[in-house]
């Protein structure tokens, strides 16, 4: 009986060597020999897609998650451009088709076009211009149903840009290694930007080097164990903690040793976020310069 246990043990501790191996955190395990970050400090994948096409695009996912500003100048450019062409449809149907318009040059009918294909996009309709004929009613009432249809999603754009739960947190400058507890220690720190309170927040490091193998050159990933992997609440900052003992993967190595396999640390860190009753992420990772 105790033989049969020492085999199963022998062969449990293979088995989780062997996943220990192949381990692969969803960065794959391939290297190309070019050196760079696995996340950036913007918290995004550093990853560089080729054979898209315009079909892989979804726009409201694009529209929602990209930053204010490029947001709003798409907004405003749009805006823009529909009112222009409505405005070039006006010219072509007949300025003087439009009651008060001016028609004394080009550039005063495109303005008086312009205006009017406002007032109606926005449904404002002052009253001191308005179609006289067939073709430009037909115009404006393509136009009344545009700005309708446009408006309801830029407004469904902006809920959905403000109603969407992200985390804010803010890393330290560098990761650290101290003295600590009579040994050594990899830490750094972390803190919430936002009022919201994360609670239960979860921390992971991950090491990521590059090492030979039989295949050359290969990404190898190791889990940094915490000393505290997780906190009931982040209202203030919380200090990540590894404790380089023997059994850690950076014990005995040196800064040369660190720069010769491009060590990165990975940071994931999750919570749940009390105001948006939502779990949230971020994401980080220090390089070994």
């Amino acid at each position: 009986m105790a033989i049969k246990r020492r085999l199963m043990r022998k062969k449990s501790a293979g088995a989780v060597t062997a996943a220990e191996k192949s381990f692969d955190p969803g960065f794959t395990r391939l290297y190309d020999g070019r050196i760079s970050r696995v996340i950036n400090k913007d918290g995004v994948f550093n990853v560089r897609r080729i054979g898209t096409r315009l079909a892989d695009l979804h726009l409201y996912q694009y529209l929602v998650t990209i930053s204010w500003l490029p947001f709003s100048a798409l907004i405003v450019s749009g805006y823009l451009v529909m009112n222009a062409a409505f405005a070039g449809l006006y010219l072509a149907a007949g300025v003087e088709n439009l009651a008060g318009a001016n028609a004394e040059s080009p550039f005063g009918a495109f303005l008086s076009a312009f205006f009017f294909s406002t007032h109606t996009f926005t449904t404002v309709g002052y009253g001191t211009m308005y179609p006289t004929n067939f073709w430009t009613n037909i115009i404006a009432s393509m136009e009344a149903m545009a700005g309708l249809m446009s408006f309801s999603i830029a407004t469904g754009l902006l809920y959905g840009r403000f109603s969407r739960a992200s985390a804010k947190l803010v890393f330290s400058e560098t990761m650290t290694m101290l003295p600590h507890k009579g040994g050594t220690a990899l830490m750094f720190r972390v803190a919430n930007r936002r009022r919201s309170t994360l609670m239960e927040a979860e921390a992971k490091l991950l090491l990521m080097t590059v090492v030979d193998s039989a295949k050359g050159q290969t990404r190898k990933y190791d889990v940094l164990d915490l000393e505290v992997p997780a906190v009931h609440f982040l209202p203030l900052t919380w200090t990540v903690v590894h404790r380089i003992d023997d059994s850690s993967p950076l014990h005995g190595k040196t800064a040369e040793d660190l720069a010769r396999l491009q060590a990165e640390v990975l940071v994931l860190i999750k919570g749940f976020d009390d105001r948006f009753q939502q779990i949230v992420h971020a994401r980080y990772s220090y390089r070994h310069d």
